[in-house]
């Protein structure tokens, strides 16, 4: 989520990205003042688009497994001057709950590898589901839950079939799910998932 997707509300309506359409929905639902989780810190980009949402009250907790990802990330938000909004852990998103208490009111998941990093080192089933599993249980209501997967290779396309299949089984009584693909992108493309969570549902 780059600076291309802060621009100007009053521009003309696009029909975009999975990215796009990710950052537009954390835009609407993340105020200043908020706690939000980047699950999957990867350079920093995503963190820096929600440290500038929550503003100077808010929180961002951001997890990865790699430390140069944690480091790309520190560098970024100390030369935006917004550090002190974020608390930034090498650490398997999976182990989220053993640093954020919750509720939160935004998580955000970009499956698959550190661009310009060791594509071997990609997210996998086992630990994102166990991540999915815990972002809902965190999330507060009305609070949502934004996944970008990456289907264009085999891990990725793997977590999206699973991905799917766990959240097609979601009660629809405590969240709500949209599934975004653009079917004339080629088999590669990347797909958004969006839960939210009930306005009734226990926090």
């Amino acid at each position: 989520m780059t600076e291309d997707f802060m621009e100007n509300q009053a521009a003309p309506y696009e029909l975009r990205s999975a990215r796009y359409l990710a950052a537009d929905v954390l835009r609407r639902a993340v105020r200043p003042g908020a706690t939000v989780i980047d699950a999957t810190m990867g350079n920093g980009h995503d963190t820096l688009f929600l440290c500038r949402l929550v503003g100077p009250t808010g929180r961002v907790y951001a997890f990865d497994v790699q430390a140069r990802a944690v480091e790309n990330t520190q560098k970024r938000l100390l030369e935006a001057g917004v550090m002190e909004r974020a608390a930034l852990y090498c650490l398997g998103h999976e182990r989220m709950a053993e640093r954020v208490a919750g509720p939160v009111d935004a998580a955000v998941f970009n499956l698959g590898w550190l661009p310009g990093g060791d594509h071997s080192v990609t997210t996998r089933w086992g630990t994102t589901r166990q991540a999915v599993e815990t972002a809902l249980a965190l999330l507060r209501p009305l609070g949502v839950l934004v996944i970008c997967a990456y289907p264009g290779h085999a891990e990725g396309d793997r977590e999206r079939h699973a991905l799917k299949d766990m959240l097609s089984a979601l009660p629809p009584q405590s969240f709500n799910v949209l599934h975004q693909a653009f079917l004339n992108a080629g088999p590669g493309a990347p797909e958004c998932f969006v839960i939210q969570k009930q306005r009734s549902a226990a926090p």
